[in-house]
């Protein structure tokens, strides 16, 4: 589960319509919380967004996204420099619904939350949260519903 505040949602949103009608894409800063209900899976609490500058080349980014890796390095020790964590990573779906493509399985990573905000026409209309866990069955992580919860 992600808790998250209705402005840090609305900043998602608000970035996602920004950059239409290319993709958006940030870090998403928090804590881990506590365990889950199962034991297993953390409660993250979200406290702060970072904007990033979508990597991709021009052509490709109404429908790609790519946060680099000295983006990355930098927002985590920008994190740790805050006593944070990074919790998650978000990102729009231009004109499209927010449900994880098979190219942002791919380049997820486990145990982050995955949010999507879907822009449709240049208005933002949702955002949903995704986290990858291990399925047995296709012996490959697979993409599943993670609860948000606005706080």
């Amino acid at each position: 589960m992600l808790k998250i505040s209705r402005e840090l949602l609305a900043a998602i949103k608000a970035h996602g319509e920004r950059t239409f009608p290319n993709e958006c894409c940030g870090i998403v800063f928090g804590s881990y919380d506590e365990a889950g209900a199962d034991g297993n899976h953390s409660v993250k609490v979200a406290t702060e967004l970072e904007a990033i500058e979508n990597q991709f080349g021009e052509g490709e980014q109404y429908h790609r996204f790519l946060i680099s890796e000295e983006q990355m390095l930098h927002a985590e020790l920008s994190a740790r420099k805050r006593g944070l964590d990074i919790v998650g990573i978000y990102h729009s779906h231009p004109d499209c619904a927010s449900v994880p493509s098979e190219y942002d399985r791919s380049h997820a990573v486990p145990l982050y939350s995955f949010l999507i905000t879907s822009v449709m026409a240049g208005k933002a209309v949702d955002v949903q949260n995704w986290t990858l866990e291990w399925n047995e069955e296709k012996g490959d992580n697979v993409f599943v519903a993670e609860e948000l919860q606005e706080i």
